[in-house]
């Protein structure tokens, strides 16, 4: 199982499959912060259109109390030292509680976690 980053979805939704293309989508999974920041990336309702109707093979997991108190703790101990972002907390504690590995193009986000593994 495989969590998708935002940005490995940014270049899916350009045209660039490459990065996911030796995989299924039963392997691949997104959660809904990663869900909110496309939405947030779109310039325009038909934008928006498109990136709805290009995520839908994608399943969705949510963030639940597991997920928000790893994410809270992460940010208490990396953001001093590391900048560590909110919703990158939030993205790396899903793969973490729910033990997936985590596809990302921003490796300098994430290398830092012990028990992430990221690729």
């Amino acid at each position: 199982m495989i969590l998708l980053d935002t940005n490995i979805l940014i270049e899916y939704l350009k045209g660039n499959k490459s990065l996911i293309e030796s995989y299924t989508f039963e392997e691949l999974f997104i959660n809904d912060i990663v869900v909110m920041e496309l939405y947030q990336g779109a310039r325009s309702k038909s934008d928006l259109n498109f990136i709805v109707k290009n995520i839908s093979d994608f399943k969705v997991l949510k963030s639940h109390d597991e997920i928000m108190k790893l994410a809270t703790a992460l940010v208490k101990e990396y953001n001093l030292s590391h900048n560590m972002k909110i919703m990158d907390a939030i993205i790396a504690s899903t793969a973490m509680v729910y033990d997936m590995q985590l596809m990302s193009l921003n490796r300098k986000d994430f290398i830092y976690l012990d028990g992430l593994n990221l690729i």
